[in-house]
């Protein structure tokens, strides 16, 4: 049995029924769908859909030049055409693999959408036929043997993972996922890192980053082999004079190029103060484009507005050993400055970024740069020209000329992919990939399928700071994640609003797929803070396979999240049990008199090359390791049921 999804509902394990909303749904062209109030005229979606009414009369216009006499096989070829405006469209078409021209047919004993098409079609000529390559009227018998040739190819080798058409809607599978009883961790480290980065070459060494400015390149043992080994006293890259530190100041990412093991280069995020540190001034984010001006926000903190910078650089290791591989040390010469803007306030930033598996390019999440009180009180997560609070997506493979910097107004060295959202666009920043962000941190990709996209988002303080809510978003091409109209699930009312506000009726947000409230949490003192992981493909633990993992900052709380059903974007979440492994190679201390390892605060999550997940916390490097090392069973592993 299948599972029929139209419209997807997220549910919380904790009881608490968030609204109906839209998470990972794709179309086509990697965009979420829209939201429609009336009904399509041809194709009949309304709600969630990938078409709107030019793109309904398109299909109409195809359909009508088929010119097809059967009924049936008409009633049929109609379902097939309309699967451009399913809300599953992307995945009904494969954009993540090889893209398809028809959708996958349901072809299992249970949904037999393909068997009906054959049935229906196979003796009827079709202009145009949409499984043929000629416009010549032609029958489904004439280009397959048979029904099983046929479903081979328009269904293709259906599987459990396979979302189909099945009709008029989109079949997912079954999903019957693992159920893991808790997390066993080691401690292999006693530092304080915010990033682990696997070393590009495949190896079992990672970069490890601290938010001074230094970075550390250190070989990771196996499961219960030892610690982390690294050169406390040798960084790979030192940044430290002039990364500027505090609160959510600092070096706050690192990034390899896809073919780094051949050109050797490498980008940091790190934030600097114009003040005292050279080449470090760029465009204000406060100026007359976005509505902002520096002289209402005045000295807040004992910082000016733009005193402090968000900076993305280029740097190499080439030169430093016969091959980018055996490289141990960077050039510590910056080689290129791929980006410099100014910060209107001293909170809510962001500044990660990495690269795209699939494209290539290079993202970089930003932050409302609002005042932690007022929360963006010059709308700059809603305003497009504007790019605070926004995903922006970078080509650094080919860069602009000097006069091209002035006269497009960019923030550096880079250049606009083609198919940027807002790329033709001139009420919009071209560089926008997403909005509608707060404080995005810790963004992650699926290994298995690049087009989900996992962002974790701060929320916003309230006087009753238990209700603030935490979220993880799926983040696509042109979305728009609601911020500052929507607070998680909730309209936002701010108290000071100089930049002027976004009616909600004017914007499609995308809610979140998971989050907690403030409350939810054990961490006693009303405050919080999500720090997202990554769906866990590891085989060290079995029973989280499959499953998104991400904890609390405050150390308390760990979550795991299973997506039902598989590929529907609908996730179901619970608290997990976590403890150290009494095997640690470095024994964990525990809070008070309980099982919970004493992590204060956790900062990141990542993995290494094996997809093993590691917890960088205040009080040192932890990873995941088999359950029954705790004490949990796993039904999935042989030696622990």
């Amino acid at each position: 049995m299948r599972v029929e999804i139209v419209t997807p509902v997220l549910l919380l394990s904790t009881l608490l029924l968030l609204p109906s909303c839209f998470s990972l749904p794709l179309c086509t062209d990697s965009t979420s769908p829209i939201t429609r109030n009336t009904t399509l005229a041809f194709c009949g979606y309304s709600g969630s859909t990938c078409c709107n009414a030019t793109d309904d009369s398109a299909i109409q216009a195809q359909f009508s030049a088929m010119n097809i006499t059967d009924l049936s096989c008409a009633s049929t070829m109609k379902s097939i055409l309309c699967a451009k405006c399913n809300p599953y469209s992307g995945e009904l078409y494969t954009i993540d693999e090889t893209p398809r021209t028809t959708p996958i047919l349901c072809s299992n004993i249970t949904d037999g959408f393909c068997a009906t098409t054959w049935d229906t079609c196979k003796n009827v000529a079709i202009a145009n036929n949409p499984f043929a390559s000629t416009s010549t009227p032609t029958k489904l018998s004439d280009l397959y043997h048979s029904e099983a040739d046929f479903c081979m190819s328009a269904g293709g080798p259906v599987t459990d993972q396979t979302v189909c058409l099945n009709g008029n809607s989109a079949s997912f599978p079954p999903t019957i996922p693992a159920s893991p009883e808790g997390i066993c961790i080691e401690k292999l480290d006693n530092g304080t890192f915010l990033n682990m980065v696997p070393h590009p070459d495949g190896s079992n060494r990672v970069f490890l980053m601290t938010q001074a400015g230094k970075i550390f390149l250190a070989e990771v043992p196996n499961n219960g082999m030892g610690t982390l080994t690294y050169n406390a006293s040798q960084p790979f890259l030192d940044l430290t004079d002039r990364v500027y530190v505090d609160y959510e100041f600092g070096l706050l990412g690192i990034a390899f190029h896809p073919n780094f093991t051949d050109n050797g280069r490498l980008f940091v995020s790190y934030n600097c103060d114009s003040k005292t540190t050279p080449n470090c001034l760029g465009q204000c984010s406060c100026n007359p484009d976005t509505g902002c001006d520096p002289l209402v926000i005045g000295i807040i903190d004992g910082a000016a507005p733009c005193q402090y910078q968000e900076v993305v650089a280029e740097y190499t290791v080439n030169g430093t050993s016969s091959s980018p591989v055996t490289a141990t040390v960077a050039n510590k010469n910056e080689v290129r400055r791929i980006f410099t803007m100014g910060l209107p306030y001293t909170t809510q930033h962001a500044g990660e970024i990495f690269f795209g598996p699939e494209d290539g390019y290079l993202y970089l999440m930003l932050g409302d740069g609002g005042n932690k009180t007022n929360g963006d009180p010059w709308n700059f997560a809603q305003k497009k020209k504007s790019l605070l609070g926004k995903s922006l997506r970078l080509d650094i493979n080919h860069f602009p000329t000097p006069s091209e910097i002035v006269s497009l107004g960019l923030f550096g060295n880079y250049t606009i992919p083609s198919d940027n959202p807002f790329n033709n666009n001139s009420d919009a920043r071209p560089e926008i990939w997403a909005l509608g962000f707060r404080n995005p941190w810790k963004c992650n990709y699926d290994s298995e399928r690049s087009s989900y996209l996992f962002c974790g988002e701060s929320g916003q303080d309230r006087a009753n700071t238990s209700t603030t809510f935490e979220e993880v978003n799926l983040v696509s091409k042109a979305g728009n994640y609601g911020w500052r109209v929507y607070d998680g699930f909730d309209l936002y009312n701010p108290t000071y609003t100089p930049g002027g506000s976004t009616p909600p009726s004017s914007i499609n947000p995308i809610f979140p797929i998971l989050g907690y409230y403030h409350y939810e949490t054990h961490s006693n003192t009303g405050f919080a803070a999500l720090v997202a992981g990554f769906v866990y493909r590891a085989k060290t633990d079995p029973c989280l396979f499959g499953r998104f993992i991400y904890a609390d900052l405050y150390g308390f709380d760990m979550w795991t999240a299973a997506e039902i059903p598989y590929m529907s974007g609908n996730f179901t979440t619970e608290t997990i049990n976590f403890t150290c492994s009494k095997q640690s190679p470095i024994p964990c201390d525990f809070v008070n008199s309980t099982t919970i390892p004493k992590l204060s605060f956790v900062f990141s999550i990542d993995q290494d090359n094996n997809e093993d997940l590691f917890y960088l916390a205040q009080t040192g490097v932890y990873r995941i390791v088999r359950s029954v090392h705790c004490g949990y069973k796993c039904n999935l592993d042989p030696d622990n049921r």
